[in-house]
């Protein structure tokens, strides 16, 4: 038999390496991992950089463009004349209320890469019927490493 004092500390070491492994393991655990990271694209809808949307903008007088990040986002910056509707109030009515017909142009971006609420406002988009979506998948954090034009 053991003296207490030994058996408290063969415990004790026993413990810390439970709670070591526990840790290991939480760690793994998804609920630890990365951001899920946007897909590369969508089919039926076309996606543009920084650059195309500068054109797309310039050169297209009907295009509306849908930031689909949160309004407290939103408001510490966006791009010009863009309307701020976040993925998850996107539905058949919101974009009937400011999207004339399904044929026109819509252009849906938010943060960035590592943020899935424009590619999902563009799937729901497509769902709905619309025709002529395109998703500036780089976002905002594109536009910003670019320096492009902020309103605030």
């Amino acid at each position: 038999m053991m003296p207490d004092s030994q058996q408290s500390a063969l415990t004790w070491g026993l413990r810390q390496k439970f709670l070591l492994l526990l840790l290991a393991v939480l760690a793994m655990s998804p609920a630890w991992a990365e951001k899920p990271t946007a897909p590369n694209s969508i089919n039926g809808v076309v996606t543009v950089n920084a650059d195309k949307t500068i054109e797309l903008i310039l050169n297209t007088p009907e295009l509306i463009v849908i930031d689909a990040r949160h309004p407290e986002e939103f408001h510490k910056g966006h791009i010009e004349d863009a309307i701020q509707l976040v993925d998850t109030a996107v539905n058949k009515k919101s974009l009937a209320q400011i999207v004339k017909t399904k044929t026109t142009p819509l252009l849906f971006y938010c943060n960035g890469p590592r943020c899935l609420r424009s590619s999902r406002a563009a799937k729901k988009a497509l769902k709905y019927g619309y025709t002529n979506i395109y998703w500036f998948r780089g976002g905002w954090s594109e536009w910003m490493a670019k320096e492009l034009p902020v309103i605030q």
